[in-house]
C-alpha cells in the first residue's frame, strides 16, 4: 500500500500504558500529574478542577497508576491518588539533558536580537552607552 493511502491506524506505535514516557505523551495525563503534586487528591477534585470527566480521568489515573507514577491509597469510601517522585525523577533526568541546549539556543536568539538592534537603532545604543558612562556607582 502506497505510503499516501495509509492513515495513522495502520502505523505501529507503543502502548501508552507500556512505560512513563509513553503516559506521559498524553496532554491529560501531563495535566493530572501537575494538578497531584501539588498535595494527594480524590479523583471528584481532579474531575471538578480540570473540566474532564470522571470516566476520563479514571482512565488517565489508571494508566498514570500502572507504569507507576502515582500512587493511590484509601481512605474510608475513596481513593487518594498522588504522585509518585521517584517514578518521575528520570523523566526528569531524561528533559534536562537538553537543558545546555536549551539554554545555547535562547543565548543566541539573545545575541541575535542584540545585533538586530544595534543595527536597527544605532541612535539608541549610544544613548544607553553615553547613560551608563555617566552613571554614578
Amino acid at each position: 500500500m502506497p505510503i499516501w493511502e495509509c492513515n495513522v491506524g495502520c502505523m505501529a506505535r507503543a502502548a501508552t500504558t507500556s512505560d512513563a514516557f509513553n503516559a506521559v505523551a498524553e496532554l491529560r495525563r501531563r495535566e493530572i500529574l501537575n494538578y497531584l503534586a501539588l498535595q494527594e487528591r480524590p479523583v471528584g477534585d481532579i474531575v471538578a478542577t480540570l473540566g474532564l470527566e470522571q470516566p476520563s480521568v479514571s482512565k488517565h489515573l489508571r494508566v498514570l497508576r500502572n507504569v507507576g507514577l502515582v500512587h493511590v491509597r484509601r481512605d474510608g469510601r475513596q481513593k487518594l491518588y498522588r504522585t509518585n517522585a521517584a517514578a518521575i525523577r528520570p523523566l526528569h533526568v531524561w528533559t534536562s539533558t537538553f537543558e545546555r541546549y536549551w539554554r545555547h539556543q535562547l543565548n543566541r536568539v539573545k545575541e541575535h536580537a542584540e545585533a538586530k538592534m544595534k543595527r536597527v537603532r544605532p541612535d539608541l545604543n549610544a544613548r544607553r552607552n553615553h547613560d551608563s558612562d555617566g552613571a554614578e556607582h
